[in-house]
């Protein structure tokens, strides 16, 4: 995010903000100070040194370029307030000359131009006829009209023959007139060749003055500090003195942000819309409590309402929704539980999607993703509308009816699952904290990463005695240390220790939160308990005689209709328990960040 403050004159708000909601990318907030001449000067004096630096980086780009030399002026860099206004006045004084050099340069060119098919002559002679009586008058036709006989008539002087165009000279006496039906051409006032020459000796003032602006970029360290002191000047003032103004003069202060890759959008906005509006441009800093604006790609934002139940992570935050957006998909699956329900929901997600638009068309592709996932993970032990696929004859016997998980399975399958994604928080959370903060402060993340796992795996082979190596306790050991050794960065070893015997305290807690996950077992296997216990006693209605089949049949969609909404609810609710408490704990979320609500037009 970038950080944006303006200053706005009263009068200008209305217009100013307007052309911001049209934009819609401005997050902004606002505030109010007076105004006088000393806070209106000030924010002048930041402007230009905003305009001069950036067009002496621009200079000094060019100049690299090209490879040019850059002087330093070290008798204009001293850091004190007056020489730093004496440079804002030169660096200010340069550009103001480059810009009128640049003006006379393309008058010279013109005049170029418009003097070239007269030819060359002597503005001195021109003078000399008119001082003998004569008015000279000018003309320039085609070839083609041009009158020879002209000549006879008054004496004439062809200038140039220039691009099947005649350019020439009539003088007429000290009160006679010329009639012609040409009208008469506009006549330089210069010779080309003078022109020329001007043109000449403006690109060597040019020169002159790009080396000069060159040898200034070494300046902008020092309008850097300047602009820093006018700033910090400007807000000292405004928190004080100005704040006993007249409220007729009202000076409105906002702030806001927005994403950084449309800063060239904003930019060039309010340098089209820059009358009485002064704004400062900064990265939003963590201190600042930017808001948050998530970037996700479109799976993962299909999940973003789910993360916003919760709260945004802290400016500068990773955000989660990326890690548990497919561990939620499937523990929803998990906990729904039949494969039949989840048909139900991916026809009905779907359905969403094809038939409306905008919120409710991402809400059913989200409902999609859950009902995939809701015949992924029952696939497991195959249970479809209440009934198991184990007892279905064309099952039996295949590779997938051996596969089929039983109850206890799918309860240490549940364990497993929740392990993985315990042990994948931590890896996040160890990540993250070499990101920002280096490896030493990760090690016993680390430690707790490979204990955990260690533990997992020990458990397992103590039941199953299916076997590891002898150096596989080392990465236990190597958990253990890490946690005792490097949880304080106390140089005392003993206090190292200390808190490192008291960290494995958390010990419960990975306890605690493996734990929880039996109830992706637990609800998934009510779904399915549920659903059998509706078609038992459907089949039951069905046996009575003549209309049972119709009240069975209406029994068994009323019913398996109540069930699915009820398993849905568990289904929504616990993995986003799950998601909020210990996976966000595991990585070590904080939040608290706010979201990202730009000022924008509402669309009807």
């Amino acid at each position: 995010m970038t950080k944006y403050s303006f200053v706005i004159f009263h009068k200008d708000v209305e217009g100013f903000l307007n052309g911001l909601q049209e934009l819609g990318i401005m997050d902004i907030t606002r505030k109010s100070r007076p105004v006088d001449e000393e806070s209106r000067d000030l924010f002048e004096k930041i402007a230009r040194c905003k305009a001069l630096i950036r067009d002496l980086k621009a200079v000094k780009k060019d100049a690299e370029k090209e490879s040019i030399k850059i002087d330093t002026l070290s008798n204009i860099m001293q850091p004190n307030g007056s020489e730093d206004e004496a440079v804002i006045e030169y660096d200010t004084n340069a550009f103001e000359e480059k810009r009128k050099l640049t003006a006379e340069l393309a008058t010279a060119k013109g005049q170029v131009m418009e003097a070239a098919p007269w030819g060359e002559f002597n503005p001195e002679n021109l003078n000399k006829i008119k001082e003998l009586g004569y008015t000279p008058h000018f003309y320039s036709v085609s070839e083609k009209k041009f009158d020879a006989s002209l000549g006879e008539q008054y004496p004439m002087q062809v200038l140039n023959n220039d691009r099947g165009k005649i350019y020439f000279m009539l003088l007429s006496a000290r009160g006679e007139e010329i009639k012609l039906s040409t009208p008469e051409a506009k006549f330089p006032e210069n010779s080309v060749n003078l022109a020329r020459e001007e043109v000449e000796r403006l690109n060597k003032e040019i020169e002159r003055n790009k080396k000069i602006l060159i040898d200034l970029t070494s300046t902008i360290p020092v309008l850097e500090r300047a602009q820093k002191a006018l700033e910090e000047r400007a807000d000292l003032y405004l928190a004080g003195e100005s704040s006993k103004k007249a409220a007729e003069d009202t000076l409105y202060v906002f702030e806001g942000f927005a994403p950084t890759e449309d800063d060239n959008k904003l930019e060039e906005y309010f340098n089209n819309n820059s009358e009485g509006v002064y704004y400062l441009k900064a990265m939003a800093k963590v201190e600042d409590n930017p808001p948050i604006s998530l970037k996700n790609n479109w799976f993962n934002r299909l999940f973003e309402p789910i993360s916003g139940m919760y709260m945004p992570p802290n400016y500068g935050e990773h955000d989660l929704t990326p890690y548990f957006a497919i561990f939620y998909m499937l523990f929803f699956g998990f906990c729904l539980g039949d494969m039949g329900y989840g048909l139900v929901i991916l026809l009905t997600g779907i359905f969403v999607t094809l038939k409306t638009k905008g919120m409710m068309k991402s809400i059913g592709k989200l409902v999609i993703c859950l009902g995939i996932g809701s015949i992924i993970m029952p696939a497991v032990n195959g249970v479809v509308f209440g009934l198991s696929m184990k007892d279905f004859s064309f099952i039996k016997g295949t590779a997938y009816g051996n596969f089929l998980f039983n109850d206890m399975q799918m309860f240490w399958f549940a364990i497993i699952f929740g392990l993985v994604q315990i042990v994948f928080a931590r890896i996040l959370n160890a990540i993250f904290t070499i990101k920002e903060k280096g490896i030493v402060p990760a090690l016993p993340i680390i430690g707790w990463i490979l204990l955990i796992i260690w533990c997992a795996i020990a458990y397992a082979n103590s039941v199953s005695h299916f076997g590891v190596p002898s150096w596989f306790k080392w990465i236990g050991v190597t958990g253990a240390v890490l946690i005792f050794f490097f949880t304080s960065n106390s140089k005392n070893p003993l206090a190292r220790f200390g808190s490192g015997l008291y960290a494995f305290y958390d010990i419960t807690g990975v306890f605690g939160d493996t734990l929880s996950y039996i109830r992706l077992f637990g609800l998934g296997t009510s779904g399915g308990c549920l659903g059998f216990v509706v078609n038992s006693v459907g089949a039951q209605i069905g046996t009575v005689p003549y209309a049972g089949p119709v009240i069975a049949a209406i029994f068994l969609i009323a019913c398996h209709t109540f069930v699915l909404l009820i398993c849905c609810l568990g289904a929504f609710v616990h993995p986003m328990r799950l998601t909020f408490v210990e996976f966000y704990k595991n990585v070590g979320f904080e939040g608290g960040g706010r979201d990202y609500k730009p000022l924008a037009k509402i669309t009807k």
